[in-house]
């Protein structure tokens, strides 16, 4: 067993430095190191946004390196503590720590995936009520809290930036814009329509219903994007700005809604205390989503993966998920195939196995053109 327990631990080390070397750690350290400088210069805080930013890239980037440092120091520890092990105690260790390095190389072997242009980058969520009345509003809400809550668990700085609520539940639209170096690559999985089936708790005689809510993500491409935008085909409104109050949204009249209408694509936001905050930030929104669409648009003739805008409902063709509570509890991904039968876990933000498995299929679809 011993003699086992060492040939695990150099596989490890192997793949250790075959990722170490794929992933380009050392510019990534290089990376960190340039911006730990920056920190550290005279008159940094001057620009608060610039500044922030930076920050923000620092996190990132520190996640990443101390990810893989982490896992250096365990394969160490590992390596010394198999050597001295004499008792069945100490070996029964060693087994649980082998265990522990195994699951943190597979951590950073998903990132091996992050094969497209933009998965390094942040990314908005902008998430919509489709059928389903009351429940698809509510459906919806609990949609923003999962996806919420995985993106806090992944270190990311998630941030409402619009929200409409339903009077009587939920929300009808919402968007969230979660910083952080590779958001767009931990949540491009979840783009499209997720169906929630469940015993409707707004049906005063308990009848099962099906809810529907659209989820789209999006890349934060840089803020020099060549996307020209022609005032006449831009409509803007501007109203008072509501939802959940607080630190989260502001009740000001400085809200703003842009609608490109060329393309019927409508952004908002309400989250800064100004209104010309608001329209730079909305109008930045609008640049991304007209530049994704154009990107998709040249891959669609190359990619089945694309899909226009459905209808949200029964009918949709970008249905990605069934989350069933009744009859029977059960999460289920219609590319993938892959399920999970702890749904409330899910619901709280536990869908990594969706994520990996999306990560793994997505690369065998792509290897296959």
């Amino acid at each position: 067993m011993a003699g086992e327990k060492q040939q695990r631990i150099q596989e490890l080390r192997s793949t250790y430095d075959e990722l170490y070397a794929a992933l380009n750690v050392d510019a990534l350290q290089a990376e960190r190191s340039e911006l730990e400088g920056k920190m550290g210069e005279q008159g940094f805080w001057d620009d608060q946004e610039s500044a922030q930013a930076t920050v923000a890239q620092l996190k990132s980037v520190k996640a990443e390196t101390d990810a893989f440092a982490g896992v250096a120091s365990k394969l160490d520890d590992l390596e010394v503590l198999d050597e001295l092990a004499e008792s069945e105690g100490e070996l029964a260790e060693v087994a649980r720590e082998l265990e522990a390095a195994e699951a943190l190389m597979k951590e950073l072997r998903l990132r091996t995936y992050f094969t497209g242009e933009h998965d390094a980058l942040s990314a908005y969520v902008a998430l919509q009520a489709g059928a389903g009345g009351i429940d698809a509003c509510d459906w919806t809400e609990m949609m923003m809290r999962l996806l919420t809550r995985y993106a806090e668990g992944r270190g990311f700085e998630v941030e409402l930036m619009d929200l409409l609520k339903e009077d009587t539940a939920g929300i009808k639209h919402a968007t969230l814009h979660v910083k952080g170096r590779g958001a767009f690559g931990w949540l491009k999985s979840e783009r499209g329509t997720h169906r929630l089936v469940r015993i409707s708790p707004f049906d005063a005689q308990s009848r099962r219903q099906t809810a529907f809510c659209s989820v789209d993500i999006t890349p934060e491409f840089d803020d020099d994007i060549e996307i020209e935008l022609n005032d006449n085909e831009l409509e803007f409104d501007y109203y008072r700005a509501g939802g959940a109050g607080g630190q989260h949204v502001n009740k000001t009249s400085s809200a703003v809604r842009i609608t490109h209408t060329p393309t019927g694509i409508t952004v908002q936001c309400q989250n800064e205390r100004h209104q010309h905050a608001n329209k730079r930030t909305a109008l930045q929104m609008l640049k991304n989503r007209l530049y994704q669409a154009e990107l998709e648009k040249r891959a669609a003739a190359a990619s089945d993966s694309y899909a226009t805008k459905s209808n949200m409902g029964f009918g949709a063709a970008d249905r990605i998920r069934t989350y069933t509570l009744q009859p029977f509890t059960l999460a289920k991904d219609t590319r993938t195939g892959h399920e999970e039968t702890n749904v409330q876990g899910v619901l709280d933000g536990d869908i990594h196995g969706f994520v990996e498995a999306y990560l793994k299929w997505a690369a065998a679809e792509a290897a296959k053109k």
